[in-house]
């Protein structure tokens, strides 16, 4: 009888141990990951994302001048999967750490080696990769929570830009895929299936080799003459090298193609292109 006080003193133990490992309260500051296609590989992000919550942000919660995790919790990740370019300075495929500088102005960015790091905690300076500065656009409306996001897409550019308060940033990121895709097409049109359409794209939006585009789209069209969207590249890329007579013949095939497959899209590309020509022939 005398070892019942010590049992149920462990039964209410084990009872709320039990308990609270069923109960998960949301964190505070979300995580977040994401993942855009870039270059020739990727660019995956996660960071951790804290609100306002009525506190006042830069100068304050997050001092001007003083290193920041940019989020909240362990410090924000970058995983490039394609080579990039940040800051002047050629950044390989891997894992990195994304750290700032706030100002009121202007932010510094580092991208540092500390993976291990939580937060700022482990931070080296002799890790960093690269520090470059960025301005700060203020804007009239509110984040309130801290959002990171890739904007502006382009083949070999992009930015990441970060929100909270009423600023922004953007971090420029870009990379060079001209290089490699030349390599491949020009060894693919040594083949026995040459990629004419492929190369035509290629030599028109990346070499801008207008006589090769247009050399390759021939040779794309006449594989596929009921191509109505190579047709209409087609006159894209004579309008281009200022042949708006050519251009204008092609556009009107394309039309009568795109009529017969059924696409409305491409009639009205055509009509707009045609009517632009129209007006300069």
């Amino acid at each position: 009888m005398k070892n019942l006080p010590v049992f149920f003193t462990l039964l209410n133990c084990l009872f709320f141990n039990v308990i609270s490992a069923q109960v998960k309260l949301p964190p505070s500051s979300s995580t977040q990951t994401i993942k855009q296609d870039f270059g020739m590989g990727s660019i995956e992000l996660t960071y951790s994302r804290p609100g306002t919550k009525e506190r006042l942000v830069f100068g304050d919660l997050v001092p001007y001048g003083k290193l920041w995790r940019t989020g909240a919790n362990e410090a924000t990740r970058l995983v490039f999967k394609t080579p990039v370019e940040m800051g002047g300075r050629k950044i390989d495929t891997g894992t990195y750490v994304l750290y700032t500088i706030p100002e009121e102005e202007t932010w510094e960015v580092i991208i540092n080696r500390g993976i291990n790091n939580w937060g700022i905690d482990g931070y080296k300076e002799t890790e960093d990769i690269v520090r470059f500065t960025v301005p700060v656009m203020k804007v009239s409306a509110k984040t309130e929570t801290f959002t990171m996001q890739f904007a502006n897409i382009k083949p070999e550019s992009c930015e990441l830009q970060l929100m909270w308060e009423k600023k922004v940033i953007a971090i420029p990121i870009t990379t060079n895929i001209k290089d490699k895709l030349k390599a491949q097409i020009e060894a693919a049109l040594l083949s026995d299936k040459k990629p004419y359409w492929q190369a035509a794209q290629f030599y028109f939006e990346y070499d801008l080799n207008l006589t090769k585009a247009l050399e390759n789209i021939n040779k794309a069209t006449e594989e596929n003459s009921k191509a109505y969207y190579m047709f209409l590249y087609k006159a894209t890329i004579q309008k281009a090298m200022g042949n708006n007579a050519g251009a204008l013949e092609s556009s009107k095939i394309s039309l009568a193609l795109a009529k017969d497959a059924k696409n409305d899209d491409y009639v009205r590309m055509n009509q707009h292109l045609q009517k632009e020509l129209k007006k300069v022939l």
